[in-house]
């Protein structure tokens, strides 16, 4: 592959790398955009202000938009959408229709259409192309998924995910990308549908993968052992590694840590001392260790990554900057991931 688009999709940002064989990484094309539940967000407000109804149709996508939705009818205008395209709002149809949204086929008449998808071809051929540049050989993207688990939480079904991953996988780091998702995973399966074949992850993983981008802090990682954080806007991830496998995850909300109580989680969780219905109680995702290695001696390195990285500042702490570019790290982890699940499956 010459080249590869590589999309890490938030909540806010959807941050880019074209990826070039051959040329110096720094060199490679990058880019910071809105992403696309921002750009539907606005399009339902500027509707709203004309006092336009709103038709959404086409995919499952990040439901980010969702406020603006609300604001849109709590304003008295209404609202429809195709069955795929209400998926970005709820998994559950009944909870669509009861915030007053008519679940349809077809545009009524008189709604204005908006199309959802987090990934739509025809914007990124006119992007690249306006900026010199071809059409990839290859999509990688993630976003985050909580997935669909009827009759549980979505923080409790998502984190059984990195579970099963740690058991039934042993913590393969090669399993963070996906060429097929999980069938939970209903958004990451609606993502790789439409690049058209690529691997797809999400983004947690993915920028976890990306502090291993550096082949000195992943040698680290795996001979001595490493905690990697990724504190992201919404959610803060953690990963034990040691010797090319995961043994321990760790997930919570952002907004509910402060850098004392993350610190503290952290300090537990590296020592195996952290306990899941600790962090179930406190409304967070969950945590999760195998039996830990004592080779890994409390996994002595600290990598951190991610926008709101100032809440684990410190003198013991590494900041790995994959590629010359924090924010990108994400789509260099899509491509680490891309070349280990390539090299294992090649070998």
């Amino acid at each position: 592959m010459d080249t590869i688009l590589c999309l890490d999709i938030g909540s806010g940002t959807q941050d880019v790398l074209y990826y070039k064989r051959g040329m110096v990484v720094e060199n490679c094309p990058k880019f910071i955009l809105p992403s696309p539940a921002v750009m539907v967000a606005e399009e339902i407000e500027r509707h709203t202000k004309r006092g336009n109804n709103v038709f959404l149709h086409g995919k499952n996508m990040g439901g980010g938009f969702s406020r603006a939705l609300r604001g849109h009818l709590q304003a008295g205008f209404r609202a429809a959408a195709t069955p795929a395209a209400a998926l970005a709002v709820s998994d559950d149809p009944d909870r669509v229709a009861d915030m007053g949204v008519e679940i349809c086929e077809i545009c009524p008449s008189g709604y204005v259409p908006i199309y959802l998808a987090d990934f739509d071809p025809g914007y990124w051929k006119a992007f690249l192309a306006a900026g010199g540049l071809g059409y990839p050989d290859m999509i990688l993207a993630c976003v985050q998924d909580h997935g669909y688990h009827p009759g549980e939480s979505n923080r409790r079904g998502r984190f059984k995910l990195w579970e099963r991953f740690l058991t039934e996988s042993g913590g393969d780091m090669s399993g963070l990308v996906f060429s097929h998702p999980p069938r939970e995973m209903t958004r990451l399966q609606t993502l790789a549908e439409s690049i058209g074949g690529g691997m797809v992850s999400d983004t947690g993983p993915a920028a976890v993968l990306g502090a291993f981008f550096d082949p000195d802090k992943e040698e680290q990682a795996q001979e001595e052992g490493a905690c990697v954080i990724n504190v992201g806007n919404s959610h803060v991830i953690a990963f034990l590694v040691y010797g090319h496998r995961v043994w321990g995850i760790y997930e919570h909300h952002t907004g509910l840590v402060d850098k004392d109580k993350l610190r503290e989680h952290l300090e537990n969780f590296r020592s195996g001392r952290l306990k899941n219905e600790d962090i179930l109680a406190d409304k967070g995702h969950g945590c999760f260790t195998r039996d830990l290695p004592r080779e890994a001696d409390g996994f002595p390195h600290t990598f951190v990554l991610g926008p709101r990285r100032s809440l684990l500042y410190g003198p013991d702490i590494e900041y790995p900057c994959p590629g010359g570019d924090m924010m990108l790290a994400g789509c260099f982890g899509l491509l680490k991931g891309y070349f280990q699940f390539r090299d294992k499956n090649n070998g």
